[in-house]
């Protein structure tokens, strides 16, 4: 979950590494620490804490350099602390390393290099791999690219480094992954690393994925890749659409706000040139599923984590309406850990909007190697889950820089529902009118949800003191219950449950008393009532509640004690709109606290290690 920067540029580069640290802080922000190499020497600075307290040391020293890296972690092995920040050096000091992953064979390694006479001052697997690289430089043939191959080759585990060192005539960043990401940007006479786009994006748009097991080497005016089997090989270039100033806080207190706002224009971008209304047709460019793959389907299985595995239990409702075909939903953690049932004539939906998520990744290739089709839904080009799919809905939310998931949980709704309809089409059912015509709409309706703003800030003040909250949905929008407890308890770190409304009774019930807020999802048609007769059930044993509603506010009145209106678009459809009053409430509960809700404690962005 830590985030790599590096960069080689025939300049200074030290203000690049910290600008994109400061873009891929969100990744990592127990410690921070970069390295260059000046007359022959790794120069060091590292901090433990924000990135704020590097930027403070490096204000105290002298540090410039033509080529180097840049860290931010968040500590997998050894407790946060200078001496286990990143970057790593060996003992013999000419080897300098970051890394994002797990190694778990680095016990059994670091022995045998301690026999060798290596010796180690932190507590991280990180270490292991800086003395093992260096331990292959004593040849005095080998090189770093050759040294850092057969280091890699030891690994067991995920990883994404980048080294640097003092032996070796010319200025060189050599880089390889297994697992989690690793982009390479393209400029002229300059070159630039990280492990998420967003950092790259003040410098250029041209890049280059890294696959696993490739090895790169990284060179102001140069960059040569080889593949795993070490076979020198060329890729075009990508080119990213995302403008850098997405990436900023465009005048917003915090980039969950800001991605809050900007849900409307990102649902409307993510159905944008895939629907012709016209014609009551959708499509997808990389949509690469034969007719004949589609036509023998006869179920799907969705394998997401966190957030996105609340948008595929959305997904279960919306594919079996529209589709016909059963539905499962699996933990992508708990999936391959089991005997799944899957073959070709099972669809495997892989949800993940940054496309890196390990046990997602995992799961997905557990499928894809019992012959299951894949498709997956992710916001980030090019990123692993897309490069195992037949097929990919880029859900163009832009870059989502808070951690809490917001915008991206909205569009994978968006890009579930335009999935179902293409399968719908392709079966040879119709697709209806108002099946589209809802979907042009939703983008006002989610607008329309967002100005709710103002009175979850009044919400806030009034709960913010609560220390639980249970939230209450019954199908679609059961899974909206669970995506707001998320948010609140991600937020706020105020303990919060989300149930199936006809659940209460058969337990959370005994929970209810005056000081247990209870959030109630209560809209459209098939199961309002009974959500009211919940709420009622609440209200007689002096619970309080809170009632997202489509419905007029007096209709509730005796039943809620607050009212949050959205307002009604289809019933497959409004749980795109139900869900962001949830996140505003949780953002402005986590505020009212003083809580950090862009980077909540313990928790990273991209998940890319189990």
């Amino acid at each position: 979950m830590c985030g790599i920067v590096a960069a080689s540029a025939g300049r200074d580069v030290v203000d690049i590494l910290m600008s994109g640290l400061h873009s891929l802080e969100y990744r990592g922000y127990d410690s921070a620490g970069i390295v260059v190499v000046a007359d022959g020497v790794l120069r060091t600075v590292k901090a433990e804490g924000k990135l704020e307290r590097l930027r403070q040391k490096l204000e105290e020293v002298s540090l410039d350099g033509t080529f180097g890296l840049g860290h931010t972690r968040w500590a997998t092995h050894g407790v946060p602390s200078e001496r286990n920040a990143h970057p790593m050096v060996d003992s013999r000091q000419r080897v300098a390393l970051i890394h994002n992953g797990i190694i778990e064979n680095f016990l059994d390694i670091k022995r045998r290099l301690l026999d060798e006479g290596w010796s180690f001052t932190s507590d991280t697997d990180t270490e292991v791999i800086a003395n093992l690289i260096s331990s292959f430089l004593d040849d005095e043939s080998a090189d770093l690219v050759a040294a850092v191959r057969r280091a890699v080759s030891e690994l067991e585990g995920m990883y994404a480094i980048a080294v640097v060192s003092t032996v070796g005539p010319e200025e060189e960043i050599v880089v390889s992954r297994h697992g989690p990401p690793l982009v390479i940007g393209l400029g002229e006479g300059e070159q630039f690393l990280a492990s998420d786009p967003t950092a790259l994006l003040a410098h250029t748009k041209r890049v280059v994925f890294l696959d696993d097991g490739e090895v790169a080497r990284i060179r102001a005016g140069s960059v040569e890749l080889w593949n795993a089997a070490g076979e020198s090989i060329e890729r075009q270039a990508e080119i990213l659409d995302w403008d850098p100033v997405q990436a900023e806080k465009g005048g917003y207190r915090h980039f969950m706000l800001k991605e809050i706002h900007e849900q409307p224009q990102a649902v409307q971008d993510t159905f944008a040139g895939r629907v012709d209304f016209e014609e009551r047709r959708v499509g997808f460019d990389s949509m690469r599923l034969a007719d004949e793959v589609v036509e023998r389907l006869e179920r799907i299985q969705i394998l997401a984590c966190g957030t996105s595995w609340h948008a595929g239990l959305v997904g279960k409702f919306v594919l079996e309406e529209l589709t016909g075909i059963p539905v499962e939903v699996d933990y992508g953690s708990e999936y391959r850990y089991r005997d799944p049932i899957v073959g070709p004539e099972t669809l495997a939906l892989g949800i993940s909007q940054s496309g890196e998520t390990a046990d997602t990744v995992s799961a997905i290739r557990a499928a894809r190697d019992e012959g299951a089709p894949v498709v997956s839904i992710c916001n980030v080009l090019g990123s692993q889950i897309t490069r195992l799919s037949d097929g990919v809905i880029y859900t163009h939310a832009g870059p989502e820089i808070g951690v809490a998931s917001t915008k991206a949980f909205t569009t994978q709704l968006v890009a579930i529902y335009l999935l179902a309809l293409w399968l719908r089409q392709q079966s040879g059912r119709p697709v209806e009118r108002g099946l589209l015509d809802q979907l042009a709409h939703l983008p006002a309706a989610v607008d329309q949800a967002v100005r709710s703003e103002e009175r979850c800030e009044s919400l806030a003040r009034e709960y913010f003191r609560a220390e639980n909250f249970l939230y209450l949905g019954r199908g679609l929008n059961y899974p909206i219950a669970l995506e707001g407890a998320l948010k609140l308890k991600e937020i706020s770190y105020i303990h919060a449950e989300g149930y199936p409304a006809g659940e209460m009774k058969h337990g959370p019930i005994a929970l209810i008393d005056p000081d247990l807020p209870v959030v109630a999802v209560a809209t459209g048609e098939r199961v309002y009532d009974k959500v009211v007769s919940n709420m009622q059930e609440v209200k007689a044993r002096d619970g309080v509640v809170i009632a997202l509603t489509d419905r007029d506010p007096e209709d509730l009145e005796g039943v809620a004690d607050e009212v949050l209106s959205v307002p009604r678009v289809s019933e497959l459809l409004q749980p795109i709109v139900n869900v962001v009053p949830l996140q505003l409430l949780a953002y402005f509960i986590g505020v009212r606290r003083g809580c950090d809700v862009d980077q909540p404690r313990n928790l990273a962005k991209s998940v890319t290690v189990e």
